[in-house]
C-alpha cells in the first residue's frame, strides 16, 4: 500500500508539472482622465476675452485721434497719440465737473457697496440660521422683487425723493441702493452652506448673544462672498447712469451723468467723448488690481461649495 501510494503520488507530481499553466488575468489599464482644460476651453475663453476687451480697445483707438478718425475708412488698429490732449479736454471742460463728479461716484459707490453688503449679511444670516415664522414665504417675495424692471418704480420713487427734498442730492442716490434683493439671496445661499450649526451653537454655549455671534462667527465665514458682492455692487453702482440721470442736475452729478454732457453739444467729438469713458473706466481696473484676489476667492468658494 506504500508503494502504491507513492507512485501515485509522484505520478500526480509528475502531470501537474508537465501541465500547462493557466493564465493570470491582465490587470486592466486605469483610464487616466485629465483635469487640465483642453484646447477647446482655452480657444473658447479667449474668444470670450477678445469680444469683452474689444469695445474697451475700440475707444481708445477713437479716443486717442481726433474728430475725423471715427469716419476713416482704413482705420489704423494702433492707437494715436492724442489721448492725453483728449483726456485734459475733459478734464479741463467747465460743463463736465469732472472731478466733482468723479468724487460723488466715489461717495456714492463706497457708501452703496458697503451698505448693501452689511445689510445683505445681516439679512442673509437670519434666513439662512435663525428660525422664524414666515421665513420661507419671505424670501420668497424677496427674490420675486428681483424680477420687478427697475423702471416701474421711477415714477413713485422719484414723487418720494421730491417730497423729502433729496432731488439733486447724493442722498436721493445712495438711499433707495442701501440694500438689494440679489445680495440677500447671494448670502442667504453662501452662510447656509458655508457656515457650521455647530459653530453657531458653540458660540451660543460660550455665552455670545446673537450680534456677537454674527461678527465673529458669522461675518468671517462669509468674507469671500461678501467680497465678491461689495466688488460687483461698487461696479453696478459706479456705472449707473439711469437713476442719477433723473434725480441729480448738472451741478451735482455723478461721473456717468456728467460724461453724457459731453454729447449735448450740436458738434459732437466722439475721440474726447470716448477719451472720458476710458478715464472713467480706469478706477475700475485699479479696483480689480487690488482686489482681484479675493474675487477670485469668492468664486472659486462658491464653486466649491456648490
Amino acid at each position: 500500500m506504500t508503494a502504491t501510494a507513492e507512485r501515485g503520488a509522484r505520478t500526480t507530481a509528475k502531470s501537474a508539472a508537465t501541465s500547462p499553466r493557466a493564465p493570470k488575468p491582465r490587470a486592466r489599464r486605469r483610464s487616466v482622465v485629465s483635469d487640465r482644460p483642453g484646447f477647446l476651453v482655452y480657444g473658447f475663453l479667449a474668444v470670450i476675452l477678445l469680444g469683452a476687451l474689444f469695445p474697451l480697445y475700440w475707444s481708445l483707438l477713437i479716443g486717442s485721434g481726433d474728430s475725423s478718425t471715427i469716419a476713416e475708412q482704413n482705420l489704423s488698429w494702433i492707437p494715436g497719440g492724442n489721448f492725453i490732449q483728449n483726456a485734459l479736454s475733459v478734464v479741463n471742460n467747465e460743463g463736465v465737473n469732472f472731478w466733482k463728479s468723479l468724487g460723488n461716484s466715489v461717495i456714492v459707490s463706497t457708501v452703496v457697496s458697503a451698505s448693501v453688503v452689511l445689510f445683505s449679511t445681516l439679512a442673509g444670516y437670519a434666513f439662512a440660521k435663525l428660525r422664524f415664522r414666515g421665513k420661507r414665504g419671505l424670501l420668497i417675495f424677496v427674490i420675486a422683487t428681483m424680477a420687478v424692471p427697475t423702471q416701474l418704480a421711477v415714477v413713485p420713487l422719484f414723487i418720494a425723493m421730491s417730497d423729502f427734498g433729496w432731488t439733486g442730492t447724493l442722498g436721493a442716490v445712495i438711499v433707495p441702493a442701501l440694500v438689494s434683493a440679489f445680495g440677500v439671496f447671494w448670502m442667504t445661499q453662501y452662510i447656509g452652506q458655508a457656515l457650521p450649526d455647530e459653530l453657531i451653537e458653540a458660540a451660543r454655549v460660550d455665552g455670545a448673544s446673537m450680534i456677537r455671534t454674527f461678527w465673529s462667527v458669522a461675518l468671517p465665514s462669509a468674507r469671500p462672498a461678501a467680497a465678491m458682492l461689495a466688488l460687483f455692487t461698487f461696479i453696478m453702482t459706479w456705472t449707473n447712469f439711469f437713476w442719477p440721470f433723473i434725480v441729480l442736475n448738472n451741478s451735482n452729478p455723478t461721473l456717468p451723468v456728467s460724461l453724457a454732457l459731453l454729447q449735448a453739444n450740436y458738434f459732437v467729438d466722439y475721440s474726447i467723448v470716448l477719451a472720458g469713458v476710458i478715464l472713467a473706466t480706469v478706477p475700475l481696473f485699479i479696483l480689480f488690481v487690488f482686489a482681484g484676489k479675493q474675487l477670485v476667492a469668492g468664486i472659486m468658494s462658491g464653486a466649491v461649495k456648490g
